[in-house]
C-alpha cells in the first residue's frame, strides 16, 4: 500500500524506479539502526501477588449464590457499535469502551464508552471517548478513522485505553494510540501515538487487553495485517514507555492475541486464525515471561477466522475461560468454553447467544421474531418502556445484517475479565446494534 502510493506519485519510469531505490533503502536502514531498549521481562502478575498488593487486594464476593445475567451496556441504536472492551474499576465500578459510527471505518466513527455503576447494578449513559477530530487536532497529522479500543485498569489505579487510527488507506495503515485516566475515567489526558515500528509505524493494531507483570510493566498484545498477519507482544514500562517488542508464534495468518498468564514465567496466547488450513483457535506458549513464544498450533474448537476472549479463572485450578464463535463458518453462535491450562480438555460451559436454527443466514421474519424476543427479555429489568425502542432497535438491526429478504445472525468480537470481587464480565457485539454484558461468578461456574 504504502509502496504503490510512492510510486503513483511519480510520472515517469526512471523517477518510479529512483523512488522504489530510495523506498528499499530507508527501509532496510531504519530496520537496521532501530530497536527498543533491551530489558528482561519482569514476571507475570499473578493471582498471588495481586493479592498481596493493598490497592488490589481482592474482595470477597458479596453474594455466593451462582448468578449469570445480562444486560446491554451501550444504549443508542442508531450506530453500527462493535469491536467492545471492559475493565473494572479502582472503586468497584466497570467502564466499557467500542466504537459507534454509520459504519465500520466511516468518518463519522468515534470512541465511546459507558460505566457501570456496581451499587445500582446498571449502566449509565454512554458518551464520547475520543473522536476523529479530536484524534486529528492532538496528533497533528490527518486522520481517517477510528477502530478497536482497549480499556484496562493497572495495578496501581491508573486506567488505560488503547484505540487504532487510521491515516492512509485500510486497517493495513493503521497506528496505537494512548490515553490515561488517573481519576477513574472521569479526566483523559492527551492522546499520543505508540512508535512501534521504523516502518513507517504503520499496521500495528491492537484488540486485547495488556497483561500486568509484577513490577507494574506490562505487555500489550498487538499484531499487524500489512505483508502478512502476525502478533506481537509489545513490553512497555508502567508509564507507558515502550521497552521491547516480542513475535508470538510464527507464520502469516494469525492476529488479534489474547494472552492469558498461567504463573509468574509461563503464559499462553490465543490467536485469531486467518489461514484457510484449519479453521481452529490457535494457541504459542510463553515460558519466559513473554519474552519468546512457540510456534502455533490449532485447537481443539472451531473458530472461522473470529476473535477471541480468554482470562484465567483464578480459583487454583490454572483452567482458563475462553469465549468464542465454535462454528465452521460464520458468527452466529457465540459459546463459552473452561480448558485446562494445556488446552487439551476443551468443555462447553453455556451457548451465550445462537441463531434459532443453527446457519448463517435466515429468513426476515424468523430474524424478527427471535431479535424481539431476546432484545424484550434482557432490557425487560431495566425499567425502560420496552416497546418504544422494540420497532427502532429491529429495524436498525435489520439494516445493518439483512440482505434481499435474509438475515445474518451476529454474535462477534467478545472481551472478558474477572474483577477483583471474583466475578466475571463479558461484553459483545449483538448484530452490531448493540453491545451486550455478560457477567457470572464463580458458583455459577462450578454448577457447569
Amino acid at each position: 500500500m504504502v509502496f504503490d502510493f510512492i510510486l503513483s506519485q511519480s510520472s515517469n519510469s526512471r523517477s518510479r524506479y529512483r523512488l522504489a531505490s530510495l523506498f528499499v533503502c530507508c527501509a532496510v536502514f531504519a530496520v537496521a539502526i532501530w530497536q527498543f531498549p533491551q530489558r528482561e521481562p519482569a514476571p507475570f502478575l499473578t493471582e498471588s501477588a495481586e493479592k498481596s498488593a493493598s490497592r488490589s487486594e481482592l474482595r470477597k464476593p458479596a453474594r455466593q449464590e451462582p448468578e449469570f445475567k445480562a444486560q446491554f451496556a451501550s444504549e443508542s441504536i442508531d450506530d453500527h457499535v462493535h469491536s467492545a472492551s471492559i475493565t473494572g474499576l479502582a472503586n468497584g465500578d466497570l467502564m466499557a469502551a467500542w466504537f459507534a459510527g454509520t459504519r465500520e471505518g466511516a468518518r463519522d466513527v468515534e470512541i465511546r464508552g459507558a460505566r457501570f455503576d456496581a451499587q445500582r447494578q446498571e449502566w449509565g449513559d454512554e458518551f464520547v471517548l475520543i473522536s476523529r477530530d479530536t484524534t486529528e487536532a492532538v496528533l497533528q497529522r490527518h486522520i481517517r478513522k477510528l477502530g478497536n479500543p482497549v480499556l484496562a485498569e493497572a495495578p496501581n489505579g491508573r486506567l488505560w485505553l488503547f484505540y487504532v487510527s487510521v491515516s492512509v488507506g485500510g486497517w493495513a495503515g493503521s497506528a496505537i494510540n494512548a490515553m490515561h485516566s488517573d481519576d477513574n475515567g472521569l479526566n483523559w489526558s492527551e492522546p499520543r501515538r505508540l512508535i512501534t515500528s521504523p516502518f513507517f509505524n504503520i499496521s500495528n493494531l491492537v484488540r486485547n487487553p495488556p497483561v500486568f507483570h509484577a513490577d507494574g510493566s506490562f505487555g500489550l498484545p498487538i499484531y499487524h495485517e500489512f505483508l502478512g498477519k502476525f502478533p506481537e507482544y509489545l513490553y512497555m514500562s508502567a508509564d507507558g514507555r515502550i521497552l521491547d517488542k516480542y513475535r508470538i508464534g510464527m507464520g502469516r495468518t494469525s492476529l488479534q492475541p489474547v494472552v492469558v498468564p498461567l504463573d509468574a514465567n509461563r503464559g499462553l496466547a490465543l490467536l485469531r486464525n486467518s489461514g484457510e488450513a484449519s479453521g481452529r483457535v490457535l494457541a504459542s506458549f510463553t515460558s519466559d515471561r513473554g519474552k519468546t513464544w512457540s510456534e502455533s498450533a490449532p485447537m481443539a474448537p472451531w473458530n472461522p477466522n473470529s476473535a477471541v476472549a480468554a482470562v484465567g479463572e483464578g480459583n487454583g485450578s490454572g483452567d482458563v475461560l475462553v469465549a468464542l464463535n465454535d462454528l465452521r463458518d460464520g458468527r452466529f453462535r457465540l459459546s463459552l468454553y473452561e480448558v485446562d491450562q494445556n488446552l487439551k480438555d476443551w468443555r462447553q460451559l453455556e451457548v451465550l447467544d445462537q441463531a434459532p436454527v443453527l446457519q448463517e443466514t435466515l429468513a426476515a421474519d424468523l430474524f424478527r421474531g427471535t431479535v424481539a424476543q431476546r432484545f424484550t427479555a434482557v432490557s425487560g429489568g431495566s425499567g425502560e418502556p420496552v416497546p418504544a425502542r422494540l420497532e427502532e432497535m429491529i429495524s436498525e438491526s435489520m439494516s445493518r445484517v439483512c440482505d434481499d429478504g435474509m438475515c445474518e445472525f451476529k454474535y462477534e468480537y467478545p472481551s472478558m475479565i474477572r474483577t477483583r470481587d471474583g466475578y466475571f464480565h463479558l461484553v459483545y457485539s449483538w448484530h452490531n446494534t448493540l453491545i451486550k454484558h455478560v457477567v457470572f461468578n464463580q458458583a455459577w461456574l462450578e454448577t457447569q
